[in-house]
């Protein structure tokens, strides 16, 4: 369910998980840049994470992203120092599917044990007794999602969701038919792609999710470690008065009405500016301009 509106609170609307009571602001939090350096061990200023969570639930974010290999269990701890007891209306979406060993390496955990022992994890490290929303996170190329069955692994989590560890489940790094796979086991309330002016390969499912009410939440909604760059972007920020930035945020926002956005950042003055995207109108001739640097290929963009 969502709203079209890009005035509510300044966040871009409103949207509701399906088959759920969570109700979001479209502009979240994605708490991954929380932990330290390589998002591994803990920030150099722990104040200042606090800090920044602090700000964006004041500012009227209610949705964060999380996981318990951030750091790992660094960024989960962060959030709960600083948000614990935690407001009604938050909501908490974590993942499940990966570790960090002591070589600072992305490892898979998908067996049964570890989906179980990561849930365990978040609950320890988040102070819950049950965990909002979880996605499973399938390993593999992020700019292209690798087939292959996810019936195990959302089966394990589907239940955990029985047992009451786990309300809702979504997918993370999915394809189109993995999406399908894991809807004949459970329902799935959100499913988290890489996605953005320039990554365009989910447009498809994108609107095919949109036509079933649910939300696309894409990660690196900003390039990632390497930042957007065009010249059709720089030259549209120019002509509002905003950052290139808060113009990919908003093209989001506009692209389709359920999308949710979880930028991430270390500063408040970062999260400030990315907040301010959802008060930002684009018009369809800037829009027909921003769709044109996905079709114009990685030649002409870097993200």
């Amino acid at each position: 369910m969502y709203e079209t509106t890009m005035t509510e609170a300044g966040l871009g609307g409103q949207f509701t998980f399906p088959g759920t009571s969570h109700t979001v602001q479209r502009i979240g939090y994605g708490a991954m840049q929380l932990a330290g350096p390589g998002v591994w061990g803990p920030p150099r200023d722990p104040d200042a994470a606090i800090a920044v969570l602090r700000a964006a639930l004041a500012a009227g974010v209610n949705h964060i992203d999380t996981a318990d290999f951030y750091g790992p269990h660094v960024t989960n701890q962060i959030i709960r120092n600083a948000l614990h007891p935690y407001p009604s209306e938050l909501v908490i979406v974590t993942k499940l599917g990966a570790a960090r060993p002591a070589d600072k390496s992305w490892q898979p955990a998908i067996a049964p044990k570890d989906l179980i022992a990561g849930v365990h994890d978040n609950l320890r490290n988040l102070g819950l007794d049950c965990l909002d929303i979880v996605n499973y996170r399938a390993m593999g190329a992020i700019d292209r999602p690798t087939e292959g069955s996810i019936a195990e692994q959302v089966t394990v989590l589907d239940d955990l969701r029985r047992k009451g560890l786990i309300r809702h489940i979504g997918l993370s790094n999915v394809t189109a038919a993995q999406v399908g796979e894991a809807r004949a086991i459970t329902e799935i309330v959100c499913v988290q792609n890489y996605y953005n002016l320039a990554q365009r390969h989910d447009d498809a499912l994108i609107d095919d999710l949109a036509g079933q009410g649910i939300p696309y939440v894409p990660f690196f909604p900003l390039g990632g470690f390497t930042p957007l760059q065009s010249s059709i972007l720089t030259d549209v920020a120019g002509r509002l008065r905003a950052s290139p930035m808060q113009v990919a945020l908003a093209w989001l926002l506009h692209r389709s009405p359920n999308i949710l956005l979880i930028p991430g950042t270390s500063s408040v003055a970062h999260l400030r500016e990315n907040l301010a995207a959802g008060r930002l109108t684009l018009s369809p001739l800037i829009l027909s301009e921003l769709d044109g640097i996905g079709a114009a290929g990685a030649g002409r963009v870097r993200g």
